[in-house]
């Protein structure tokens, strides 16, 4: 049984009810080709490096997580599941491959590459940008790729750069996320048309939807990015005496 308009038809399924979502696993055979491709590609780099065998098998996990199991489905009919599932590529899959593939040559500066990142993941929650990727598959594959992409290359600057510009910019990434989330929290109307019809089921309508989604970007997703500058902090300051 499933609820979502005729127009919409998400790359991860039609937004399933709460008693099928568990029946909802994606075993599209595209996306199967494309993990084995990837970890070929993965073995001739760095599969040699003991260090990257722990983040490629976590990062094959991730991705198994995102675009597999039902959570994938879950995300077609909340936009709370949606956002969980763009800082999930963010900070978690995004790391995670550049400790895999060994992403230590990233050219660009690192103010570059915090705003591009920012401009990628704001970009795709327009509401017609958002529309379109939950319309078209490879508009959607744009959408995981770019946001994963912009954030591993900007995660690779980020652990190459000395202590305090890495902290300006992850205090700036914080700031922009914590924005976009207070932004979706107190819209005065819920602008993602593909969960107009979609959230009912789950006991939500679509502006609590849209404003859990918020608050998730604007407290626990904002605090990630906060942590990680307290972390170099920490560190940085710690190595003074050694020195």
């Amino acid at each position: 049984m499933v609820v979502s308009p005729p127009a919409w038809h998400p790359y991860c399924g039609v937004a399933p009810v709460p008693a099928a979502w568990w029946e909802s696993w994606n075993f599209d055979p595209v996306l199967f080709a494309a993990i084995a491709i990837a970890g070929i590609v993965w073995w001739r780099r760095a599969g040699h490096l003991r260090a990257a065998r722990k983040p490629a098998a976590a990062a094959l996990a991730a991705v198994l997580l995102l675009f597999v199991t039902p959570f994938c489905a879950l995300s077609s009919a909340l936009f709370t599941a949606r956002v969980v599932h763009h800082v999930l590529l963010a900070t978690l899959l995004a790391p995670l491959l550049v400790a895999a593939f060994d992403m230590r040559r990233v050219s660009g500066s690192l103010a570059g590459w915090t705003a591009i990142q920012a401009l990628v993941l704001w970009a795709w929650h327009l509401p017609a940008a958002y529309s379109a990727a939950l319309s078209s598959d490879a508009v959607f594959w744009a959408m995981q790729i770019s946001i994963t992409l912009s954030a591993a290359l900007w995660w690779a600057r980020v652990l190459r750069a000395e202590a305090g510009a890495a902290v300006l910019s992850l205090l700036a990434t914080m700031v922009q996320m914590g924005l976009l989330g207070a932004i979706l929290t107190f819209a005065g109307r819920a602008y993602y048309a593909p969960h107009w019809l979609t959230t009912q089921p789950w006991g939500l309508s679509p502006m609590e939807d849209q404003q859990i989604a918020g608050i998730i970007m604007w407290a626990p997703a904002s605090a990630i990015y906060l942590l990680c500058a307290l972390t170099i902090l920490y560190r940085s300051f710690a190595a003074e005496p050694a020195r």
